[in-house]
């Protein structure tokens, strides 16, 4: 089992159970301290989770001093990043998704009809670079409004609490800055404006994707512009948040 430690405010973990037994009973950990597993409604004591296990002698109340956890969000190892094949099936999913409004959209701006009199000239013998150039300046006002489309699909879903767009929640990832925290609305859109630049120039997956393959934590091009991650897991999975702690020592909050 993994548990959650709670202290000032701050969420640290997850470790294996024998490890946070080990730290209460070396007295590393304080029994106040909050923990959280899997199953659990909320956020509850040390003392209740793990009543059996106390230090062996109680330190003199001056010299006890639990030394300071490592708040794994901080480390690069506490993450776990997600594969190029990962991504790449989200991308795949949400292209499929894409392609619904993007059908509509080019049908109402005539794209349809652009699209049926190309194949028109090119079965009729045609200049076939004359007619993809006049298809292109057809279908721009379409092709422009689905570029806008994926752009704020992209930015409404990874801002969102969600923190992924329905390909990456159906592959179980999220998107977070790089401490593992939901993205605002601005480094969303940061992130996607590089994917919509190489879009623009055609260079999608190849240039945003690619670098997912070789970077140490598994970043694309607008993951490195933007400081996000790409992580396993959906931010459903994650223990439950608790207020930050007020001036009121009295309380512990995590």
């Amino acid at each position: 089992m993994e548990v959650w430690i709670g202290r000032q405010g701050e969420r640290h973990g997850p470790y294996q159970e024998e490890q946070v037994r080990e730290w209460l009973r070396s007295g590393e950990l304080s029994r106040d301290d909050l923990g959280w597993y899997d199953g659990l409604a909320d956020w509850q004591p040390l003392s209740v989770l793990f009543p059996q296990d106390k230090p062996a002698e109680a330190p003199a109340p001056s010299a006890y001093a639990p030394p300071p956890l490592q708040q794994q969000p901080a480390t690069a190892t506490a993450f776990d990043y997600a594969g190029f094949w990962q991504r790449f099936g989200a991308w795949v999913i949400d292209l499929i998704i894409l392609t619904i409004p993007s059908m509509i959209v080019m049908y109402l701006l005539g794209g349809m009809e652009a699209y049926k009199h190309l194949l028109e000239q090119l079965q009729s013998g045609s200049d076939m670079s004359a007619a993809i150039r006049e298809y292109g300046t057809a279908t721009e006002s379409s092709s422009v409004a689905s570029l806008f489309i994926a752009f704020f699909y992209y930015v409404f879903f990874e801002a969102s609490k969600w923190q992924a767009t329905p390909g990456k929640l159906a592959l179980r990832l999220r998107v977070t800055d790089i401490n593992g925290k939901r993205v605002t609305l601005g480094r969303a859109a940061a992130r996607n404006v590089v994917r919509l630049s190489a879009l623009i120039f055609g260079l999608i997956p190849v240039i945003c994707y690619i670098a997912v393959a070789w970077t140490q934590r598994k970043q694309g091009l607008h993951d490195l512009m933007a400081s996000t991650f790409v992580l396993n897991g959906t931010a459903q999975e994650l223990p439950p948040q608790r207020a930050q702690p007020s001036n009121d020592h009295s309380s512990f909050n995590a």
